[in-house]
């Protein structure tokens, strides 16, 4: 398996225990009133404005321990250099990405206008996040095992 593929599964890992994590503490403190007081958009706007650091920190930190346990493990480092074929995975599994989080922030707005509570649609929102993260990962871990 190459460090590419690794690091693709690592990152599939994390970005979905980091949410799942964050998202069980979370919603721990969610507040009991009226579906669109001024409390819950709070809640929701605290949500993702404190998901957004937490999980850079703790992407980072997981990268780090990836890196030293990876080169404890195979002996060999970090490759310094990016050829045109790992660019262009990234380009296409960004494409796929994208896509699959177009059509969460739709959805989500069409649960607005089907008149769903607002939490329904920062939920659609968070999972399309979600979704479109592990997505590119799993993209780049197909793309890069089936050599293309």
């Amino acid at each position: 398996m190459s460090y590419q593929e690794r690091r693709a599964i690592v990152n599939f890992i994390s970005s979905i225990l980091i949410t799942t994590l964050y998202s069980l503490y979370m919603f721990q403190r969610y507040p009991d009133t009226d579906a669109y007081s001024v409390e819950v958009f709070r809640y929701w706007g605290w949500f993702i404005l404190i998901l957004i650091p937490v999980s850079i920190v703790a992407r980072i930190i997981i990268y780090i321990i990836f890196i030293i346990l990876n080169t404890i493990a195979t002996r060999e480092l970090e490759p310094s250099i990016s050829d045109e074929r790992d660019k262009l995975i990234e380009l296409k599994s960004a494409r796929i990405s994208l896509y699959v989080f177009t059509l969460g922030f739709l959805l989500a707005m069409i649960s607005l206008v089907l008149e769903q509570p607002p939490s329904v649609m920062f939920i659609i929102l968070i999972s399309a996040g979600l979704l479109s993260d592990t997505l590119n990962e799993l993209a780049q871990f197909y793309f890069y095992r089936r050599g293309f």
